[in-house]
């Protein structure tokens, strides 16, 4: 029996209705949330990203404004403009698009972000939060994961949990979230020893990895849930075949592209696993659901204010 697909669309459709509900009720009070993006330089993929996020703040009410300094940007001229961000009160969050230019320092540039404005999770204070279950800001794709199990009705407190990659974007956030609300987790990397006879044993596995279709069936238990982070773009034919031979329907899209879309996992795991996500229409709606939750969690933060849905960590 095929799996059970866990519609990322509209959990993350839900999700911004209930945070531009909460946008009208901070607005009652005399408070408006408001997102800072900062995309240096000209990346195409990063453009995209950013029109996303700017386009959501709108649609869910937030203010929101973007800075856009030249690919020459100096380190020091990044700092400085994150220093104004933070100390301007209308901007409850800021977000550094990454990559950065090779010549800046990200890391300095990302760990000058203050931490009460960090809507992406990355800076060390938030993630000493997340590690002892205090209130913060929690990265937006391991946010997003959790709301998918929860919001789908997969049990979490007592499961194996297995995640599949160990970044500190993803793998290490996700691991923690899982472990703070009672799952086993194992998490696996590329020195882990036979990795799909240690993924079999997950109740839920989690793949991001970074490698196109890496995780097939004989990764997977019989009826665990797949929750699959990767997006991989393929346009090698031989690629395509092995991952979707016999898809008329998706062949003549790859054909009139170029290019497809898939995860880290294999299409023939929705024959094995209980539950999966697809991609696209999984995890990555949720992404940008989770930074508009984000800034509107860091507003309430910020001022002291509480929703108990928006405040936990």
């Amino acid at each position: 029996m095929a799996a059970r697909i866990l519609d990322g669309t509209k959990i993350a459709a839900d999700i911004r209705a209930e945070v531009s509900a909460h946008v009208k009720e901070l607005g009652s009070a005399g408070i408006r949330p408001g997102l800072a993006v900062v995309l240096v330089g000209h990346n195409p993929a990063s453009e995209v990203y950013v029109r996303g996020k700017v386009k959501s703040s709108a649609e869910v009410g937030l203010y929101s404004e973007q800075h856009t300094p030249a690919e020459t940007a100096t380190t020091e001229e990044l700092l400085a403009l994150i220093a104004d961000l933070n100390r301007r009160d209308e901007v409850d969050g800021i977000l550094v698009q990454l990559p950065l230019p090779a010549h800046v320092d990200a890391k300095k540039v990302l760990l000058a972000v203050d931490p009460a404005k960090d809507v992406d999770g990355f800076h060390p204070m938030n993630v000493g939060y997340l590690s002892t279950q205090r209130p913060g800001l929690v990265p937006c794709t391991p946010a997003g994961v959790m709301e998918i199990l929860k919001r789908s009705g997969i049990a979490v407190a007592g499961q194996d949990a297995v995640v599949i990659g160990r970044s500190d974007i993803v793998g290490k956030p996700v691991a923690m979230l899982l472990l703070n609300e009672n799952s086993t987790v194992t998490v696996c990397h590329s020195k882990t020893r036979d990795l799909p006879e240690v993924c079999r044993r997950a109740e839920i596995l989690v793949a991001a990895i970074g490698r196109a279709g890496m995780v097939t069936r004989d990764f997977v238990k019989p009826g665990a849930t797949v929750i699959d982070v990767g997006i991989n773009r393929i346009a090698d034919r031989a690629e395509f075949d092995r991952l979707f031979a016999g898809n008329k329907k998706r062949e003549e899209a790859f054909l009139a592209k170029g290019s497809t879309l898939v995860g880290d996992v294999h299409p023939e795991v929705a024959e094995v696993a209980g539950a999966i996500t697809p991609v696209p229409g999984g995890v990555g709606p949720l992404t940008i659901a989770m930074l508009m939750a984000n800034t509107v969690k860091a507003a309430m933060l910020r001022r002291g204010v509480g929703h108990p849905k928006l405040t936990r960590a």
